[in-house]
């Protein structure tokens, strides 16, 4: 899993994200279907260098020109390469839910190929299947997401967690701060995470009352009447 652009580390409540400028898009910005377009149109001409590069494992080969790509589309927009469900490699191309970057990520999957056996895509970050079966390479440090704890509550609808993982004291602070998201991300998604999750803490020891990932994901998905 690699990610070439991160979240940032404040995460408000649904309610206070800011929605989209007044009088639509900036001037200077592209019209989102034009963006999207042309961002295909470079992804076909640029797809047998992101192959290659994949097939040799050495993906920080093509995050420049793919940053490019994405930075066209929309410059405030994340990007990363990842293992697919469906297919072999998946593209995500996100706003992180923030409603003023929807009609570009929409746009971009309006436009986007036909999915097939190489590749499919998202504008979200989609959920692991299983997440306490992932192994995050942080550095030089392998971090299992099996061993991550979480203390939720429920308040107004939203969930409230503090996360811990065994490793935390031997992060830096940036670290830290991706391993409190991250393992969020790959459990539900990041839809749903936005849509749900309310402040989100990293705990420096692990509290009392754990649940490990997978709960929380029965738990969040339970008050959205989604079971599976």
């Amino acid at each position: 899993m690699s990610w070439f652009r991160r979240r940032r580390p404040a995460q408000p409540r649904p309610e206070s994200r800011p929605g989209p400028p007044a009088g639509g898009a900036p001037a200077h910005l592209p019209n989102p279907r034009e963006a999207a377009v042309a961002f295909w149109t470079g992804w076909s001409e640029l797809l047998p260098t992101v192959s290659a590069a994949l097939g040799d494992g050495e993906p920080h080969r093509v995050e420049g020109e793919i940053g490019a790509l994405v930075a066209d589309l929309h410059p405030d927009l994340h990007f990363s390469l990842e293992r697919g469900h469906r297919a072999i490699y998946a593209l995500v191309v996100t706003g992180q839910e923030d409603p003023g970057l929807r009609p570009w990520t929409d746009a971009w999957m309006a436009a986007a190929p036909t999915e097939d056996m190489i590749w499919e895509y998202h504008d979200s970050v989609p959920p692991v299947p299983d997440p306490t079966v992932v192994t995050i390479n942080l550095g030089a440090r392998r971090i299992a997401l099996a061993d991550v704890r979480v203390v939720a509550r429920v308040a107004d609808g939203l969930v409230d967690v503090a996360v811990y993982h065994p490793e935390f004291a031997a992060l830096d602070d940036d670290a830290r701060r991706t391993m409190t998201f991250l393992p969020l991300d790959v459990t539900l998604g990041e839809r749903l995470a936005g849509e749900r999750l309310g402040r989100v803490e990293t705990a420096s020891t692990e509290p009392e009352g754990t649940i490990d990932l997978l709960e929380l994901r029965d738990l969040v998905r339970a008050m959205t009447g989604d079971g599976g």
